[in-house]
């Protein structure tokens, strides 16, 4: 049972296990095999080896159950600043992990239909199936990121009052955590100039894992228990 005891404790790991999971499924298994832009040196690599496939959404499963860990973690540690807030900030985060966790099933039938494409001749029918699969796959994880964005800019706004760490390094992902939302919202509309908009909060959450692993965080004012008339109920 998570407490407002332990949470502390256990912050830093939370972040760091998100973001390692994430960056191994999603950036290096699934790159192994996939050629973005040639569905069908995809659908054809992933017919003579599905492991790493297979691997990547285990691991994405894995980071979706990571995404609602961190979610719970923090509304337990920020709750204090306005549990309102937070209890909106963690809906955020279980909406984004059952996003992602949903469109890894088309990574099941992108993994047989790309073997019964290679056997079967390799037929326009289930080259447009695995097409669409894969596209599922890449939209479904993009539109991950959008109540993720709206998650990550209550919980940190939060966390920036909170003063519980840096407040420095709260900012950093204050800031650059809309333009993770902004690039979302320009690849589902089509265009995917805006991608580099990612790479500034890119090291937020490993950096931050490691600060609070690493230097702990202050004990918070409970904000809402200023004054009685302010006080929310449990």
């Amino acid at each position: 049972m998570v407490t407002i005891g332990s949470s502390p404790r256990i912050l830093g790991p939370a972040f760091l296990l998100q973001a390692v999971t994430s960056l191994i499924s999603g950036l290096i298994l699934s790159e192994v095999m996939i050629v973005p832009g040639n569905t069908i040196v995809s659908m054809t690599n992933i017919a003579k080896d599905s492991t790493p496939v297979t691997a990547s959404m285990l691991g994405d499963l894995v980071t979706a159950a990571g995404i609602i860990f961190l979610g719970i973690i923090l509304f337990v540690t920020l709750k204090g600043q306005n549990k309102g807030m937070a209890r909106v900030a963690l809906g955020l985060y279980v909406l984004e992990a059952a996003i992602l966790a949903a469109s890894r099933i088309a990574g099941i039938f992108l993994v047989g239909i790309s073997q019964q494409y290679v056997t079967t001749g390799h037929p326009a029918s289930l080259l447009t199936m695995g097409s669409l699969a894969l596209e599922l796959m890449n939209s479904g994880y993009t539109l991950a990121l959008v109540p993720f964005g709206l998650g990550a800019i209550l919980f940190y706004y939060l966390l920036y009052r909170s003063r519980i760490i840096s407040r420095a390094l709260s900012l950093w992902g204050l800031v650059t955590v809309p333009l993770v939302f902004v690039a979302a919202l320009s690849t589902l509309s089509g265009y995917n100039g805006l991608t580099p908009l990612n790479y500034p909060y890119a090291p937020f959450e490993f950096v931050i894992g490691a600060w609070i692993l690493i230097k702990g965080i202050r004990k918070a004012p409970d904000a809402q228990q200023k004054s009685p008339n302010e006080a929310e109920p449990l």
